[in-house]
């Protein structure tokens, strides 16, 4: 991180150092100017959190919740090294009257754990498992600041964003998975002034040191016995098969695709059909994309009469929806990067991915947490779409709402509304919806 984020701001008198931090607090929250002790790490967040219309009497929101919790937890991979992140924290959380917790790369807390009172006290403060504590949420604070900055970071006190946590001071570490270099979550230690010293930030990013070095030496998963395919929020397929990881080009993407959805076959005719939008396409022309797709694959390829996958193929888009049916939508949307194939018009893809992009919209809207919803409409896929943008203002305290019903209204505009014929001359806008088929 380099100096600047791990010394001490305000100088060595703790109690100048959190009067000054509190007047430039307020300041930036009555003013939007950073004045005063402001280390350059927290002005850049506090930036970021006035860009997001953050309300410095923010509040976390709970978003995984007892059995989408566990089962979260027990497949997430930082489960792995939850007792070494216990072997080394925990003594030293426990003599201080500390905090361990893990957050995903979501800035969702998996675990918190620690001395029963600073528990206590934290459950009240909604520092608790299945919280969201995602800068974006939460303002400034270290596990929520080290997942957006991908940095180790330590927050002192009036540091944080939020009013209710300035009593707190915390120090988190990001983790990546070492082989590919993906962000997993980050490793926490949260409590009083006890940890606002330069000692506890190097102590942390030694702990996610470590973990990631477990990581690294764990055996390897055994060679799975599904294939895998993952078409979401990507042109090309990735196809994950006898050890081989291949990039399928567009047209074996769609195949592939439709065969993992049609786990019963399908004829020559349906597969024709759901591949070409032109249904005078010869069926030498499917028969020539088959055989270069077994070129490719070998015996992973394929079969025919009807024609179908090898073996069984796990694809991304069916866990998903599997997911979303079983009602875990914060657990399928973590791993939602978006749209099914998204450059393709080959019907049968088209069809599919309206069907999933409703589902998931569905979901979302339905469950009308404004956490999910903010991530909805930030991505592509829900940027223009105005009836989520009215939910999440529906689900944002009053404070916060005025930005995403600026935002309807810009849709409204550019969508079109008719008069509602109902009794005070309301105005409803007309959008066309995702296919059911």
């Amino acid at each position: 991180m380099g100096d600047p984020s791990v010394a001490l701001p305000g100088g060595a008198d703790p109690v100048a150092r959190t009067r000054e931090l509190r007047r430039a607090h307020a300041a930036f929250t009555r003013d939007g100017l950073v004045e005063g002790p402001v280390r350059a790490v927290i002005a850049r967040s506090w930036r970021r959190c006035a860009r997001a219309r953050l309300s410095p009497e923010c509040a976390p929101r709970v978003e995984l919740a007892d059995a989408e919790l566990r089962s979260y937890r027990e497949e997430h991979p930082l489960a792995r090294v939850m007792p070494l992140f216990r072997d080394l924290v925990g003594a030293f959380a426990a003599h201080g009257a500390h905090l361990l917790a893990v957050c995903d790369a979501r800035g969702s807390l998996l675990w918190v754990e620690g001395e029963p009172g600073t528990l206590r006290r934290a459950e009240g403060l909604g520092f608790v498992p299945g919280a969201r504590w995602a800068e974006s949420a939460m303002g400034t604070n270290a596990p929520g600041t080290a997942v957006a900055t991908g940095e180790p970071v330590q927050v002192f006190g009036a540091e944080h964003f939020s009013r209710r946590v300035h009593p707190w001071t915390c120090a988190a570490a990001p983790v990546r998975d070492p082989r590919t270099g993906r962000l997993l979550g980050a490793v926490d230690i949260t409590g009083g002034d006890g940890l606002a010293h330069p000692h506890s930030l190097g102590f942390v990013q030694a702990v996610a040191r470590a973990a990631e070095a477990q990581l690294a030496l764990l055996e390897p998963d055994p060679p799975a016995a599904r294939d895998t395919l993952a078409a979401l929020g990507q042109d090309e397929a990735l196809l994950v098969t006898a050890g081989r990881t291949l990039r399928l080009g567009r047209r074996h993407s769609e195949i592939m695709a439709l065969l993992a959805h049609h786990p019963e076959g399908l004829s020559g005719e349906e597969l024709a059909i759901a591949l070409y939008e032109d249904e005078s396409v010869s069926p030498v022309t499917l028969r020539a994309e088959i055989s270069r797709l077994r070129a490719l694959l070998g015996p992973s390829a394929p079969l025919s009469r009807p024609y179908r996958t090898a073996g069984p193929l796990d694809a991304d888009f069916t866990a998903l929806t599997r997911q979303l049916a079983a009602g875990a939508v914060s657990a399928a949307l973590h791993h939602y990067p978006g749209p099914l194939l998204p450059a393709s018009t080959a019907p049968g893809i088209v069809r599919l991915r309206r069907r999933i992009e409703y589902q998931a919209r569905a979901a979302v809207i339905a469950r009308a947490d404004a956490g999910l919803l903010t991530d909805w409409v930030c991505g592509p896929w829900g940027a223009d779409d105005p009836e989520a943008w009215r939910a999440l203002a529906a689900a944002l305290p009053p404070e916060r709402r005025p930005a995403a019903l600026a935002r309807v209204r810009a849709l409204d505009r550019e969508l079109g509304v008719r008069p509602d014929p109902a009794p005070g001359g309301r105005r409803r806008a007309t959008y066309p919806q995702p296919a059911r088929s």
